[in-house]
């Protein structure tokens, strides 16, 4: 119901814009019931293929492992490892159209809180690790023990782990990437500082688009959505995303969290 009531013999110009004021009201209290619907819709279509890809591409990696342990050594076998390796890709592929999905629909909840950056900082490594460590890149990190922010701890991991493996991506061998807090008057600040190939200047805001590309690293593996969930990550938490880089000298990626 409006927040304020006319009389019906009230009369004049006063009159006839109360009356069109209730009409958009009503108008408008129709529009976001829709908006409603639509979003439960979306949440359940979108639930509904994330539970119909998982099985099969699942059922794919798992076959597709034990056939190349029956035929090792095979030639065979090399080509069920490259099989898996596209299995791989098209399952981080689902998830990220996924996340994605779900960010644009405003259908992901975070959970604010305060909890420790440095555990948020772990959670994102231990998954980057790995692939650094392939690479030899050397990854070093600055984080007081004692910072605390306010954020979503799992998203905000998220968003850390698409920036170190972005930059993990564009390091070259036995490169450097510094992880580095500084706290602020408003913000606080996590850069991400690699020694990789950089960015020109007049791509900076082309990186976080979705599904962007550089045209001269198609060598490399991705979609070109990680950038994008980490900005649409942030931004839902009230923070921003700046990059200062370089071409052939490295780029910083700072991940801005307000202080709450």
């Amino acid at each position: 119901r409006p927040f304020l009531e006319f009389k019906e013999a009230d009369d004049g110009i006063f009159s006839k814009i109360c009356g069109r004021l209730e009409k958009l009201y009503a108008a408008k209290a129709i529009a976001v019931k829709n908006m409603k619907q639509e979003v439960s819709v979306t949440h359940e279509l979108i639930s509904d293929i994330s539970h119909q890809v998982k099985t099969p591409v699942a059922n794919i990696k798992m076959y597709t492992d034990i056939m190349a342990r029956k035929l090792h050594g095979s030639e065979l076998a090399s080509d069920l490892k490259v099989l898996e390796k596209q299995a791989d890709r098209l399952d981080f592929l689902m998830q990220s159209l996924i996340k994605m999905s779900r960010l644009e629909a405003n259908i992901i909840s975070l959970k604010i809180q305060d909890c420790r950056l440095l555990d948020i900082l772990a959670s994102a490594l231990s998954i980057v690790l790995p692939k650094a460590g392939k690479k030899r890149i050397m990854i070093r990190t600055q984080c007081g023990a004692g910072i605390i922010v306010s954020a979503d701890r799992k998203w905000t991991a998220e968003a850390v782990f698409n920036i170190l493996d972005n930059a993990v991506k564009y390091t070259p061998s036995r490169g450097k990437i510094t992880v580095s807090v500084v706290p602020w008057e408003m913000y606080v600040e996590i850069k991400v500082s690699d020694t990789g190939k950089g960015i020109s200047e007049s791509n900076h805001a082309a990186i976080f688009r979705r599904f962007y590309r550089e045209e001269e690293i198609h060598e490399q593996q991705g979609v070109g959505i990680g950038l994008y969930l980490a900005r649409q990550i942030v931004m839902q938490q009230g923070g921003y995303i700046k990059v200062v880089s370089v071409p052939g000298q490295g780029s910083d990626f700072s991940i801005m969290l307000p202080v709450r």
